[in-house]
């Protein structure tokens, strides 16, 4: 299965815990391949795919951060418009809830990072309908 693994880190909304911790993956060599930041008035939540999943959680923790991992998926989808409801609409048919995603589009594709509820049907029926899922090795290259 095309399972990748996600980092979350809790981070206070405080001057330079941010540059905080991509200097810290920096200085391990660990890349962010892809991320996202939701915040609040007082705390935001990092969430993204490195290039050593376990050594950043390590590095991070280390550094005294909060910090998760979880399985989420790439799918790749052409950059056109309806594209997206497509798939989302293969995800209602079977019941399956996105908890979150964010993407990026370059050129001809566009990448999808999902969090589904329901990770091993949201991966059957991607499969069932001819969709790309892309490993984590792909994931790094973006």
């Amino acid at each position: 299965m095309n399972i990748i693994k996600q980092l979350s880190v809790f981070l206070e909304n405080r001057y330079g815990r941010l540059t905080e911790l991509t200097t810290a993956l920096g200085q391990a060599h660990i890349n962010l391949s892809a991320f996202n930041i939701a915040e609040s008035s007082d705390f935001g939540i990092m969430r993204m795919v490195v290039s050593d999943p376990f050594e950043a959680r390590r590095v991070l923790l280390e550094k005294g951060f909060a910090v998760s991992l979880s399985d989420v998926l790439c799918l790749q989808i052409d950059n056109q418009p309806g594209e997206l409801s497509k798939v989302l609409g293969l995800f209602s048919d079977q019941g399956i809830t996105v908890e979150y995603m964010y993407a990026f589009a370059v050129g001809e594709h566009a990448n999808i990072i999902i969090c589904p509820d329901k990770l091993d049907v949201c991966v059957k029926v991607l499969e069932d309908h001819h969709k790309t899922i892309l490993d984590a090795s792909h994931v790094e290259t973006f």
